[in-house]
């Protein structure tokens, strides 16, 4: 039985790209970044000629993860291989949501690094999260993400 998420990997075609994105819109740390380029490597990710490089990054505030990070930029050299376009209701389609304190300045950082929005942030009107606000887009490499803002605490 699993007892948590360790972290979560995403490829990328662009490592420094992508390093940026998050740290500037979502204010994290790179934790480390690290070459793999060897046989236990491509034995774990099932690809023989796999060579790849892996950013690791966590949030500065907040706990540590047990990991020592929440997300692994993954940037494969080889092999290459054509991009994938999944659209949200495709089977395997996955996104990313990052529990944001005010949904707009986050909403700009991301866009101006070059998030494309698939909506402006909207009034959440129904379901435990009733009175927030959240947003999709499409990150680096398609990266489908969610941000979300909490409804205020009743008074």
């Amino acid at each position: 039985m699993a007892v948590s998420v360790f972290h979560v990997g995403m490829t990328v075609r662009d490592l420094e790209r992508a390093i940026d994105f998050f740290t500037y819109g979502f204010g994290m740390e790179v934790v480390h970044i690290q070459v793999q380029d060897n046989p236990y490597s491509r034995r774990l990710v099932g690809e023989p000629e796999a060579r790849f490089r892996i950013a690791q990054l966590r949030f500065t505030d907040g706990p540590r993860p047990l990991s020592g990070h929440i997300i692994e930029l993954i940037c494969y050299d080889a092999p290459e291989l054509e991009e994938l376009s999944l659209r949200n209701p495709q089977p395997g389609a996955m996104h990313l949501a990052f529990l944001v304190p005010d949904i707009d300045p986050v909403f700009a950082r991301v866009t101006e690094r070059g998030a494309i929005p698939l909506s402006e942030p909207v009034a959440i009107t129904e379901g435990i999260n009733a009175g927030g606000r959240a947003c999709y887009l499409k990150g680096p490499d398609g990266i489908t993400l969610e941000l979300l803002q909490r409804p205020a605490p009743a008074a």
